[in-house]
């Protein structure tokens, strides 16, 4: 298979994989400040994202894609709030086990990943238009 074309196939891979990732990690910020609607209720559990890389047989080149989308089963942090209706007997409101700035790391390790995935696609398409000029020129 071409090497450009087995070149845009990964790159599309890690772009797919890196915007669920994106998705993933607003999902989980969006909800970091959520609690229950019910006393002793759980509030919003973090979700995590696990890579798996995958063989193209026909050109050999190794794929990337999302291969489980999970929760994080990390204790719920408490907060002394007995006003709050999502509070238990003792006052204490479960909270989201996300923490903001973990998530802005995610986003932002996420968001250079899918550029240095999208800056290859530039590259390709750079090197198939200098080719069909040159191809041109003769």
């Amino acid at each position: 298979m071409d090497p450009l074309l087995s070149s845009l196939r990964v790159s599309s891979s890690g772009l797919e994989a890196q915007s669920q990732r994106l998705k993933i990690v607003s999902e989980n910020i969006a909800n970091a400040n959520s609690t229950a609607s019910v006393p002793d209720g759980d509030p919003f559990r973090r979700k995590t994202v696990s890579f798996q890389s995958e063989m193209d047989r026909t050109s050999g080149a190794v794929n990337v894609n999302v291969s489980e989308v999970g929760r994080d089963n990390s204790d719920f942090p408490l907060e002394f709030d007995p006003g709050n209706p999502a509070a238990n007997a003792e006052g204490y409101v479960k909270l989201p086990n996300v923490n903001v700035l973990v998530e802005m790391t995610d986003m932002r390790e996420a968001n250079q990943s899918y550029e240095a995935n999208l800056q290859v696609m530039r590259q390709v398409r750079e090197l198939v238009s200098l080719t069909i000029d040159m191809m041109n020129s003769r």
